[in-house]
């Protein structure tokens, strides 16, 4: 909210079967007695001068998810909790940032810094956190603290809560000497659920909003560090730390995800992140320490003193058995080839893309545009079938294949002369025709052309070119003739 608008009474509305509704108020607006739920008119009662906007829930949701994404600089187990609010499960990440209470002071205090109202509470369950943040003091932690709060602070609907009231059942701690077959009878096993949630008796998950890696690493520095040098040490640290545990689950990392935080980050801004990929499973430190040393140049500084936190995460890993180390001179095919082979491969694809590092291989189709595959070159994969004996396959194909004009004196001669791309080509030697038809299943491939009669034929220069005639012979139709590849 803008630093103006703070001072003055200022609502939110929405529609409300015809009528507006207030759905939010500021804290000068709430001191004149104005809340959620008074319409418009009862709330210009109370302050004729009162400022007004349309609520947007979908614009709200969607802050609240950014900055739910933002407290995973605490945790990795956060997630929104609509409409106002987020939980953050800090088991074992309390102590990083010196207690529960530091954590809890940081948290408050980055949000209000950049213009939130914020209160946080920390307790044994999500739902006792719920109660106490929205009815409690922050200070308040134990379970005894939730007896004094009202029973709203269960997250029960109104009308159950109406029903218990008129039992004269008005806070938490009045649930206790009550039989619990009688509240379900009476209210639904919905209040003996909620109530269980709040004293740990039943299980309730957080469901992060993100993917939490099984493999992952958190440093926090003391002070922020700003040089290229000290970026790469605290790098090295934690890739040695997660390789570490990798090894321990027989795993290698497929991809990383370094995420930095620096000390300006706004609250609804995300860290910076550097992915990395690599051809098969890894667990060597000083080898993706090297893969990682460009990426770690565009870790934007801002205008604060630097970083303060780096998260290293292993968002994919594949299985990695223990190998022995490759002696040197074992010759190609050794440990210590494929790895090294493995890291050029990963360094040209950080360099050019995924996508442009590949190897093609063989697959089983008719079509010659077909029978060829991208995979990852460090892709295992099994020992493909030989080309059909004594029909060789040109060494570069065009994609399409192109038109040509040609003379043959028979149906299924070889031409005697083409013109490719306005050049004519007279022909000195042919071979042919070899017919190729498509699988039945896969339709006609590139162009439409299901049948074809394929010659290799040398022109006078001793260019060697590939050409097919396209369908059978129709004496009614000129023949359709294409350029589709090279030879040797």
């Amino acid at each position: 909210m803008p630093p103006e608008l703070r001072a003055r009474p200022f609502v939110l509305l929405r529609t409300e079967r015809q009528r507006r509704v207030v759905v939010a108020v500021n804290r000068a607006a709430a001191m004149l007695g104005i809340a959620p739920g008074h319409t418009l008119s009862d709330a210009r009662a109370l302050e004729p001068a009162l400022e007004v906007a349309e609520a947007t829930p979908e614009a709200d949701s969607a802050l609240l998810g950014r900055i739910a994404d933002w407290a995973r600089r605490y945790s990795p187990w956060t997630a929104a909790d609509e409409p106002d609010g987020v939980v953050i499960d800090i088991t074992g990440c309390a102590h990083l940032f010196g207690g529960e209470p530091a954590l809890a002071a940081d948290l408050t205090g980055r949000l209000r810094a950049a213009g939130f109202a914020a209160r946080a509470a920390i307790a044994d369950t999500p739902a006792a956190a719920w109660g106490l943040v929205r009815f409690g003091s922050p200070e308040q932690r134990r379970h005894e603290a939730l007896d004094g709060l009202p029973l709203a602070a269960l997250r029960l609907p109104a009308e159950m809560v109406e029903g218990l009231h008129a039992l004269g059942l008005r806070r938490i701690g009045d649930l206790h000497a009550m039989p619990r077959a009688g509240l379900a009878a009476r209210f639904g096993t919905g209040l003996l659920q909620r109530y269980d949630q709040a004293f740990g008796r039943l299980d309730e998950p957080i469901s992060p909003r993100r993917p939490v890696p099984d493999h992952r690493e958190r440093l926090t520095f003391t002070e922020p560090i700003a040089t290229p040098e000290s970026i790469a040490g605290a790098l090295r640290h934690l890739l040695g730390r997660l390789c570490k545990g990798l090894e321990a689950a027989g795993q290698g990392a497929r991809r990383l995800r370094l995420d930095a935080h620096r000390t300006d980050q706004r609250v609804d801004d995300e860290p910076q992140s550097l992915t990395l990929g690599t051809s098969r499973p890894v667990r060597d430190p000083a080898a993706l320490a090297r893969l990682f040393a460009p990426l770690l140049e565009r870790i934007e500084l801002g205008s604060g003193p630097g970083l303060e936190t780096l998260v290293l995460s292993a968002t994919e890993t594949g299985p990695l058995s223990a190998v022995q180390t490759a002696i040197e001179g074992e010759g190609p095919g050794d440990q210590g080839s494929d790895d090294k082979l493995a890291e050029l491969v990963d360094r040209l694809a950080l360099r050019l893309g995924e996508r442009a590092v590949l190897r093609l291989v063989p697959r089983e189709s008719w079509l010659p545009e077909r029978c060829v595959a991208p995979h990852p070159p460090m892709e295992r994969l099994p020992a493909p079938k030989p080309w059909p004996a004594g029909q060789p396959r040109p060494l570069r194909l065009l994609t399409p294949p192109e038109p040509v004009e040609a003379t043959a004196p028979l149906p299924d001669d070889p031409p005697l002369l083409f013109v490719w791309r306005g050049v004519p080509h007279r022909v000195r030697r042919a071979e042919g025709p070899e017919r190729i038809e498509c699988e039945w299943w896969r339709g006609q491939g590139s162009l439409g052309l299901a049948l074809r009669d394929y010659y290799r034929v040398e022109d006078e220069g001793g260019r060697r070119f590939w050409l097919f005639r396209a369908g059978l012979y129709r004496p009614d139709e000129p023949p359709r003739w294409f350029l589709h590849g090279f030879l040797g």
